[in-house]
């Protein structure tokens, strides 16, 4: 069976760029040795496949035979990383420091010590200025090799500025380390179990974080120290959906880039995310302008040179870009306007298949959904919904139970009124097991239970008793995360008022921006 999203060496294959397959095969052709030319035909044949296919892949080889296929297949792959690594050293700060502390070891070894002293001197400046710490580790401790074996004639405190660098680097990685591993083991919860659903949720949660978080965390001024706590604040807002709080350290956060503008190069991704859980908090506030306004600002970036050097950084903008564009719509009742978009995202998600990760995947096709489902095209909504309850993943446990929530009223909407009965018994036992009802999904469940059973002026009645229970949670901080799922509200009023649901929500936007 063909295994499109498992084989590495096809997977590598398909994400080089055009002047990266050429640059390999100049590079592997200055030694035309047989089993080089056998490289190239592989090479050749898997990048012509559209998946990975051993036994189609076998019969359009003609130098290569089966037991031959593995030591072929990592003989190339090699090649590919060594052919990227001398193309790529001078894109990257990372490959070029490692490719100068690779030199500064190749002179120490033919006894140049001075020379590998001035090469290690010369790449602490810039690993000191892009604050590469543990570069500055690794650097730091071969100059105390090199000064402890030999003798260089160096400054006589030579040993007590290497010592004190040492020392002032390590404590440095210490509270980064701590800080790095704080802010993802909140992000990882998060992507686990979703937002706090409770008092016990956010006691555990504020336990964790302040029992991890450093007590001089206040007085840290280096890039990455910040950073992490930022992240930090951010995600532990985030869980707690406290927005407001959410929405000051994703701002921080993105304003750590904008202070030294070149570590956007450095830690593009870091920056991608900044902007998209500011984009995020914005949306989770209602704040408009700004919202649009950042929207703009990252579809600059979107179309800039660092954000289309490499295919990752292709694939992180496109998704938060578009996330944000889907949230803006869905925001402003433009549903018809949104599923302008879709063919050309749906085209985005095939061509970045093989490297996009599923949790993107189920969020994106989320908003489809409610993009669909706000338009008044339930079939298609449902079947976007599909995709996310069939696909069996551990994870946004939150997103599979709303989903399946959305895939209740949808049907609701389309009249399958026999498999209404099932699927509330199902949905119910599935967000009962995961632990997830709150009173907003206890009651709609007793509404569809009862609602398909009466007449229509008692259904108006029942929307109506349904409406005036829910907006008395409205505001209630541990029930937001179903309106924020799920614009029930709005689908209420639609019922109530007989006006289409874009109408309402478009109103509402209206009315907010007065």
């Amino acid at each position: 069976m063909p295994n499109r999203q498992t084989d590495i060496l096809f997977q590598l294959i398909h994400a080089l760029e055009k002047s990266e397959k050429r640059n390999f095969k100049l590079y592997i052709q200055r030694n035309s040795a047989n089993k080089n030319l056998k490289i190239i035909e592989l090479f050749d044949a898997i990048d012509k496949l559209q998946e990975y296919d051993e036994a189609v892949l076998l019969k359009k080889l003609s130098s290569i035979k089966k037991p031959q296929l593995s030591n072929v297949r990592s003989h190339l792959y090699k090649q590919l990383l060594a052919s990227l690594r001398v193309i790529k050293t001078n894109e990257s700060i990372d490959l070029m420091l490692n490719e100068q502390l690779d030199f500064a070891r190749i002179l120490y070894n033919k006894g140049l010590y001075h020379q590998s002293l001035k090469t290690l001197e010369k790449i602490k400046e810039v690993a000191i200025a892009n604050h590469h710490h543990t570069f500055l580790i690794q650097i730091i401790s071969f100059e105390k090799k090199i000064e402890a074996l030999h003798i260089t004639r160096s400054l006589q405190n030579r040993a007590e500025v290497l010592s004190a660098e040492a020392e002032t680097v390590n404590q440095k990685r210490t509270t980064i380390t701590k800080l790095s591993n704080l802010a993802l083991q909140l992000y990882s919860w998060y992507i686990k179990n979703g937002h706090a659903r409770n008092v016990n949720d956010e006691t555990i949660i504020k336990q964790f974080f302040f029992e991890r978080l450093p007590n001089n965390y206040l007085s840290l001024t280096g890039f990455y120290e910040r950073l992490y706590i930022y992240q930090s604040f951010c995600w532990y807002a985030y869980i707690r959906q406290d927005f407001l709080m959410y929405y000051k350290y994703t701002q921080k956060w993105v304003d750590l880039f904008h202070e030294e503008k070149k570590m956007i190069a450095n830690e593009t991704f870091h920056y991608i995310k900044g902007m998209h859980n500011l984009m995020n908090s914005l949306f989770d506030l209602r704040y408009h302008k700004k919202f649009a306004d950042t929207i703009d600002v990252f579809e600059q970036f979107y179309k800039s040179e660092v954000a289309n050097s490499l295919i990752n950084t292709r694939i992180h903008t496109f998704v938060y870009l578009y996330s944000a564009k889907l949230n803006q719509h869905i925001l402003s009742g433009r549903f018809t306007e949104a599923m302008k978009m879709l063919p050309e995202i749906e085209d985005k998600l095939n061509e970045y298949a093989l490297f996009i990760d599923k949790h993107r995947v189920l969020v994106i096709n989320y908003k489809i959904a409610m993009v669909y489902f706000g338009a008044g095209d339930y079939n298609r909504c449902v079947d976007y919904l599909h995709k996310i309850i069939n696909d069996h993943i551990d994870l946004r446990i939150d997103l599979q139970c709303y989903a399946r929530l959305l895939h209740l009223i949808a049907h609701y909407e389309l009249g399958n009124y026999s498999l209404i009965e099932y699927l509330t018994k199902s949905v119910f036992r599935f967000m009962a097991k995961m632990k997830r009802l709150t009173v907003i999904e206890e009651a709609m469940f007793k509404f569809l239970r009862s609602s398909f059973h009466v007449s229509r002026s008692e259904l108006k009645i029942l929307f109506h008793d349904l409406l005036e229970t829910l907006k008395q949670y409205e505001k209630t901080r541990f029930e937001t995360r179903t309106f924020a799922y799920l614009d029930v509200i709005s689908w209420l009023e639609s019922k109530v008022d007989q006006k289409p649901m874009a109408s309402i929500i478009k109103e509402k936007y209206l009315e907010s921006k007065r």
